[in-house]
């Protein structure tokens, strides 16, 4: 197994679950711009929180595809085929705990349970599953998750 194929099939991987939130934002399939989340929490400038927003996002898929190779060489398996196992537990982390419970927690602009009307939150809770941001909105990012997990195993599965 390669470090740099789980780097290659991160940045792959995170291309391509990009592309694929945006094109389910563009369909009208969710009402989830996931850049713009992330980037709102370091500036309320709405241009400079999406270009932020990408830029962490990318960052953060790099990450996780470490910590896919790490687990990979630590049971001494790779595959695409568990990428994808892998991508749907992070798909399903990602849409309950990372966004209801840690995001909140250091995200100054998003809103709670506890926030008032007239506070100054810009963005809406994502509530369980990102619910709040439309019905579809759960099916699209695990499926997004999966291919992203799919693509990551399959690039390190290649370079070993």
């Amino acid at each position: 197994m390669s470090i740099w194929g789980a780097l290659a099939g991160g940045f792959a991987g995170t291309l391509f679950l990009t592309t694929a939130l945006r094109a389910a934002n563009e369909l009208k399939l969710t009402r989830m711009d996931l850049p713009f989340l992330l980037g709102t929490a370091l500036t309320a400038n709405r241009t400079r929180a999406k270009a932020l927003g990408y830029l962490l996002h990318f960052v953060f898929g790099q990450v996780f595809a470490l910590t896919y190779y790490a687990i990979f060489l630590a049971i001494n398996r790779d595959g695409w085929w568990l990428g994808a196992l892998f991508g749907t537990a992070h798909g399903l982390f990602a849409s309950t705990a990372l966004v209801n419970i840690l995001l909140p927690l250091v995200h100054p602009r998003m809103g709670s349970s506890s926030t008032a009307a007239g506070s100054v939150a810009l963005l809406e809770p994502p509530g369980f599953l990102m619910l709040n941001y439309g019905p579809q909105t759960p099916l699209a990012n695990l499926l997004a998750h999966i291919a992203y997990g799919s693509i990551v195993g399959g690039f390190i599965a290649l370079a070993s």
